[in-house]
């Protein structure tokens, strides 16, 4: 019998080389596994930076569309594309476009906001587009017209002073002092007080609104009282407010005074070549009348007495001052319909009514607006801006002054740089200046509003916000 002799060595060569063979194909396998897994991710993570990016260019033109369509009248979107980003070193530009849709009213409206990706960034098309429809709604705030508006000096109230009607607006504070009261229980008003009266004492950078932390805006001495819905930045002291009072933690920013524009208005009187006198426009034995025509340019001081009636019939420009005594008056002629005239008054010591004098409305209840234009500055009385020192001297200076029953229903009086006091008197349309002073048991029924002091800003917010998958 023939004898078989196995070789050791074949055997485990012959093991071993399947074995490599498996091995071999298996980290094939894993190495591609390892290779598509590493480009899943890759595309992954730049599929993300795209979304990113894209959500980043589409809150972008969020942002503009909410900013333009609450400062640009009439903004229906941008036109095109705006770039964003274009970024050579990265390879990747993005890009927004923002559409204004109206809604069924007036008070809402659409943005569609489509934002693109471009990789790299000289593509012609997009990477990835995202779509987004925001809707927005007008919110309104603020009173409306306004019959007692102060800038930065302030209101003072003294002596029993009582404001009995009209909404208050104040860019500074309110001092009020021996039982002054704005608002009554049964008929409270607004009141709205910015603190801007900062830094003190004044210097270059006067004014300014006041810090968080800084003294009350609202001062109530000797039983004082405000009956209304009181706003104010820095008041955290409600004693003395009722109807509601105070509102914690309300703030209120500063309303600039309502402009005027003194060189079209003096353009207007030169342009009619009607001119007086100082003396010429105070020529009026006792109980006589003396007529100002309309457009009138007065040169010098004005002083009316005696139970002397100065017929109003148009706007008029005095460079002087006026003092209108013993009941001399003011008589608005029905030839001016209802046209408000304006008396602008460029003289340091102002337009004075006092011991019965009077200003009255034509038969259409057409009464007069006044504006004092002196100021503490070498501009005066041509000033167009103030601030530091100067507006704050001009603003505790007076200029306008009703005192003494002086009467003026339906007048508006607008102290511009300066401060306007009213005392003893019982009725007036209503008043503005950098300060106002009532005081002597002045009780105001307003009966008029400042012109322009409609202080309602109308602001669009974003209200519903959702992608769009098309």
């Amino acid at each position: 019998m023939k004898r078989i002799f196995r070789n050791p060595q074949c055997e485990e060569g012959g093991f071993i080389l399947p074995l490599l063979l498996i091995t071999g194909v298996a980290i094939v396998f894993i190495i591609a596994a390892i290779g598509s897994e590493t480009l899943t991710n890759n595309r992954s993570a730049a599929h993300g930076n795209y979304a990113t990016q894209a959500q980043l260019a589409a809150d972008a033109g969020l942002d503009d569309g909410i900013n333009k369509i609450n400062t640009v009248t009439g903004w229906t979107g941008t036109g095109g594309y705006i770039t964003l980003l274009d970024d050579s070193t990265h390879k990747i530009k993005t890009t927004y476009n923002v559409v204004v849709n109206n809604g069924a009213t007036d008070l809402d409206k659409t943005l569609v906001v489509t934002a693109n990706v471009y990789s790299p960034n000289t593509a012609t098309s997009p990477k990835l587009t995202r779509k987004y429809s925001v809707d927005i709604e007008a919110v309104t705030t603020g009173n409306g017209p306004s019959s007692v508006v102060t800038g930065v000096g302030g209101l003072v109230l003294d002596g029993n002073a009582k404001v009995t009607g009209g909404d208050v607006v104040v860019d500074g504070t309110i001092t009020a002092n021996n039982g002054s009261q704005i608002g009554l229980s049964t008929n409270p008003v607004n009141v709205r007080v910015a603190d801007q009266a900062c830094p003190s004492p004044a210097n270059s950078t006067y004014p300014q609104v006041c810090g968080t932390g800084s003294a009350n805006p609202i001062t109530l001495n000797q039983n004082s009282l405000i009956y209304g819905n009181v706003q104010a930045t820095n008041q955290t002291n409600g004693t003395n407010m009722f109807n509601p009072g105070l509102i914690a933690g309300s703030t209120f920013a500063p309303v600039p005074l309502t402009n005027f524009d003194r060189s079209a208005f003096k353009t207007t009187v030169n342009a009619s070549g009607q001119v007086m006198t100082g003396t010429q426009a105070s020529n009026c034995p006792n109980g006589g009348t003396v007529n100002w025509p309309a457009n009138v340019k007065i040169t010098g001081d004005v002083s009316i007495a005696n139970k002397c009636t100065i017929k109003i019939n148009g706007n008029v420009w005095i460079t002087g001052s006026v003092s209108i005594q013993n009941n001399a008056n003011l008589a608005v002629q029905n030839g001016v319909g209802t046209t408000t005239p304006n008396i602008v008054v460029d003289g340091s010591s102002g337009f004075v009514i006092g011991n019965k004098g009077s200003i009255t409305q034509n038969t259409s209840g057409t009464s007069v607006e006044i504006l004092t234009f002196w100021s503490a500055s070498s501009c005066s009385p041509d000033c167009t801006t103030l601030t530091g020192t100067d507006l704050y001297t001009s603003q505790n200076t007076l200029t306008l002054d009703l005192s003494n029953t002086g009467s003026a229903p339906g007048a508006v009086l607008y102290a511009y740089w300066s401060k306007v006091r009213l005392s003893n008197n019982g009725s007036l349309g209503a008043v503005t200046g950098q300060t106002v002073e009532l005081g002597n048991n002045a009780v105001i029924n307003f009966s008029s509003t400042i012109p322009g002091s409609d202080n309602r800003v109308t602001t669009w917010v974003k209200r519903g916000y959702m992608r769009v998958y098309n």
